[in-house]
């Protein structure tokens, strides 16, 4: 009998364990040794339930609010329908830029725009988080693309969008040794979970992606369960929060809670993450109720969030209209309506954007810097790189309010 499979009587089941043994290398002559001998160590690791043919049977509190939380979100989308172009970029940085701060990678909105465009690699650590949370938009946008395919090969597109260019992580291929949060780098030991022997990977993740695709559940309720389930089997070396809240996206867009944008519900989670953690290890006992209560809790955060950005985007745009003389068919309304969705750019960028000749793409923007619309400076030793520091502060500002308890 597989003992992974869960027992009958149990709404969900907990995490049950497996004795492990974990060899490591330590010196045994003294502190100044140099030989070192293998030192088996027992520990155990965790043995997730299989959930693809599992019933979601929540309290009627967790169900109400995840099926308010769900009509919320498929309003704030509709109500963006007319004005995606802006928007949707937007709020999919803001969202790659959340879920990459739970996990401490920080970056202004300034410098991860103009690493979208350096196209380079190293510098300082904030150069280099700013770099991390462009892969990470990536690996939101790869999300949103594979949303009609949730199946394990999509997730380790995500994944490989992730790691691009990480030196120390393989991107796109199941781990194949132990992972743990806690305590130690140094050994699983005392850790406060050891996740899956890394055989048992595929199978969980084949598993979890059944569930994740059917159509008979509350699909807030399902997105949360299947992001825990998927954070409790741990499938990578590294970036698997990132993979998992980008997995969430691509769950909501594919079961039409979202449609036009990306709900930035990683914003959400960071005004509690002492509580998105607890709620994990609390669905790891078998309770379920927890991170779907907190997921509708996170899904309000951010709608309201992103309303107050779109009311900061909006106004910007309104003072640019008024500060503006121009012809109804001049090539800088295109360019503002490009800087509204991409507020860093280089002459190079903005010209092949819209289809204009370089020469005139530098008398706008020249036109804008006169009419204090846009600021330029020379970044990383190479381009000009033009930016809007109202839109900047605006994502700025947003970032800030993602750090707050609601």
């Amino acid at each position: 009998m597989d003992k992974t499979r869960p027992s009958a009587g149990r709404s969900w089941p907990a995490t049950e364990a497996e004795h492990e043994v974990w060899v490591s290398k330590s010196a045994t002559w003294g502190v100044q040794a140099t030989v070192a001998v293998p030192r088996e160590i027992n520990y155990t690791s965790s043995i997730p339930p299989f959930i693809a043919e599992r019933e979601l049977r929540l309290s009627s509190a967790s169900a109400a609010m995840a099926e308010e939380a769900s009509n919320e979100l498929i309003r704030f989308d509709e109500s963006l329908n007319g004005e995606i172009a802006p928007f949707a970029p937007l709020l999919l940085r803001s969202e790659a830029a959340a879920s990459s701060r739970i996990e401490n990678l920080t970056a202004s909105a300034r410098a991860v725009l103009t690493a979208e465009l350096a196209n380079r690699s190293g510098g300082n650590a904030a150069r280099k988080n700013a770099e991390i949370i462009v892969a990470n938009t990536r690996a939101m946008q790869a999300a949103l693309d594979l949303s009609d395919d949730l199946t394990s090969h999509s997730v380790l597109g995500m994944h490989r969008e992730l790691m691009t260019g990480d030196a120390h992580h393989q991107g796109g291929s199941w781990r194949e040794e132990a992972v743990w949060i806690g305590t130690s780098s140094l050994s699983p030991v005392g850790a406060l979970f050891v996740a899956p022997n890394f055989r048992r990977v595929p199978r969980l993740v084949d598993d979890l992606m059944i569930f994740a695709r059917r159509g008979d559940l509350p699909r807030l309720a399902q997105t949360a369960v299947a992001h825990a389930q998927f954070e409790t089997i741990h499938p990578f070396t590294d970036g698997n929060g990132r993979t998992g809240r980008a997995l969430m996206q691509a769950m909501m867009r594919a079961k039409q809670l979202t449609h036009n944008v990306t709900v930035p519900v990683s914003a959400g989670l960071l005004a509690n993450t002492n509580g998105y953690h607890q709620a994990l290890m609390q669905y790891r006992e078998g309770d379920i109720d927890t991170i779907v209560t907190l997921t509708a809790e996170s899904s309000f955060l951010a709608i309201t969030n992103a309303k107050e950005l779109v009311i900061d985007i909006r106004g910007i745009q309104a003072s640019w209209r008024e500060q503006i003389k121009a012809r109804a068919d001049s090539g800088v309304w295109a360019l503002l309506d490009l800087l509204a969705r991409q507020p860093v750019v280089t002459a190079d960028s903005a010209a092949q954007t819209l289809g204009l000749n370089p020469t005139n793409i530098y008398r706008l923007l020249n036109q804008l810097e006169q009419n204090g619309v846009l600021k330029k400076k020379p970044e990383y030793r190479s381009s000009v790189f033009w930016r809007s520091d109202e839109i900047l502060a605006a994502l700025d500002r947003f970032a800030e309010r993602s750090g707050r308890r609601g």
